[in-house]
């Protein structure tokens, strides 16, 4: 009998903003304009597919972040490009590496971004995947002429149904509609085509699309919620989840848990991969790396810290005793942003006694899940994800770019590939191929 092949880790890279450590503009030797600079950006997406990545992924914000000029001056963020164009002019430079991009279920209409996935599916030959978000920031409202936010399980509810309808919209025509007969003179097959007439609680679209269908069926659908209806959306809809556990048994239960819910979905478990975020600062030892990392989180001023620890708590933490400890929940306002996000500060407060100023500190700089050490410490550490059920690959979070990104193509990923935990070649051209996820079928013509 055959022996079974290794199971090996997925890697992503996030890249808007290219780093989430609010130092990362600021480190010796770093590209102060890498977020938005496109030379540099071609640099490091043909870097990535020199390593084999899986996909360049790009998160996307529809506000400024409601953060006080004090902070805002010193975030190298504030001007990103819109992920769509910025992908569509990388997917021209790129032959393999999947293209990642945010689109809001709450903030824009599912004809448009079914028309944006196809189209850069298209122009990319099958490397497309939609990050479906429900927007976290309430601040986003204001930019589309609403007062509030919509309440969080409602926006969950019409992510629901704005799946259903884009992933119709891209079943509207057959795979062989497009006949393009010059003797008959008939371009296309009217029997192939089908409209959607949806009419649902929040959506109303009659389809169909105005674009062939995607190369790859449908792009990738990437999930990126924690929260209790987020964990559901995934379960019935993603094939890859971004999430941000903090150690590995919080990983395997979340790990577990989605997948279970998957399977009471009617899905295959192996049908959705879980991609924890990490950053990862590669040394010679565990105390070089930690020196970098020391390093960096010393180039983040306390305005953007106490900033970015409001923003994760959904309510203004300036007004917190910054040498005190955090103010219960229920002594909180109450916050329409994300839960998940509130959830984490409190239990990692509440886990290592951190005071209001310690915490500001973390969440400044980068306060999730890292890897910090030597390449060979780092694979085993990933390699333990792998095995334990804790992750099907990781998002990797740069710490400040060039160097940081480099560090993990040239140092860590020859280790992985010696383990053979990561691909030495892409064994297909398409995301979906990279990613070993089917090809799904045809609603109406299969």
């Amino acid at each position: 009998m055959a022996a079974s092949k290794r199971k090996q880790l997925h890697l992503t890279a996030f890249m808007r903003p290219v780093s989430l450590h609010s130092g990362a503009w600021r480190y010796p030797s770093s590209y102060p304009d890498a977020n938005f600079n496109l030379t540099h950006l071609k640099t490091f997406i043909r870097r990535l597919e020199s390593a084999k990545f899986d996909a360049f992924f790009m998160a996307d914000h529809l506000a400024v972040l409601n953060m006080p000029t004090e902070a805002l001056k010193r975030s190298h963020t504030l001007t990103s490009f819109e992920p769509f164009t910025l992908l569509s002019a990388l997917s021209q430079v790129t032959t393999h590496i999947g293209l990642a991009a945010t689109a809001s279920t709450t903030y824009d209409e599912p004809y448009h971004v079914a028309r944006r996935f196809a189209s850069l599916d298209h122009l990319s030959n099958g490397r497309a995947a939609w990050n479906i978000v429900t927007t976290g920031n309430p601040e986003s409202s204001k930019n589309f002429g609403r007062d509030d936010h919509m309440e969080h399980s409602e926006r969950y509810k019409r992510a629901r149904e704005f799946y259903d309808v884009v992933t119709g919209l891209w079943d509207s025509f057959a795979d062989d509609a497009f006949v393009r007969d010059r003797e008959s003179g008939v371009f296309v097959e009217p029997s192939k085509v089908h409209t959607l007439n949806h009419k649902g609680d929040f959506l109303q679209v009659k389809g169909p699309l105005n674009i062939a269908r995607p190369v790859q069926g449908w792009p990738v659908i990437i999930q990126a919620g924690q929260s209790e209806p987020g964990r559901q959306l995934a379960a019935e809809t993603a094939e890859a989840v971004f999430c941000s556990p903090r150690d590995l048994e919080a990983a395997k239960a979340l790990y577990k848990d989605i997948k279970d819910r998957a399977v009471a979905a009617g899905r295959d478990a192996d049908a959705i991969k879980i991609l924890p975020a990490a950053l990862i600062i590669v040394g010679d030892s565990f105390e070089d790396a930690q020196a970098k990392r020391l390093k960096l989180d010393s180039l983040v001023h306390y305005d953007t810290a106490i900033a970015s620890l409001s923003v994760a708590l959904g309510t203004d933490a300036s007004k917190f005793d910054p040498d005190g400890p955090l103010p219960e929940e229920s002594e909180m306002p109450d916050t329409n942003a994300s839960k998940t996000g509130r959830e984490g500060v409190i239990s990692l407060a509440k886990k290592e006694g951190l005071t209001v100023r310690q915490l500001a500190g973390r969440y400044g700089g980068y306060s999730g899940l890292a890897f910090v050490g030597s390449p060979e410490d780092i694979a085993s550490e990933m390699e333990k994800w792998l095995d334990e059920g804790g992750a099907d690959g990781f998002t990797v979070v740069f710490p400040f770019l060039p160097q940081g990104l480099e560090d993990v193509t040239d140092r860590l990923v020859p280790v992985l590939q010696k383990k053979g935990l990561f691909r030495i070649e892409y064994e297909g051209t398409t995301l979906r191929e990279h990613l070993g996820l089917k090809r799904p079928g045809n609603k109406f013509f299969e």
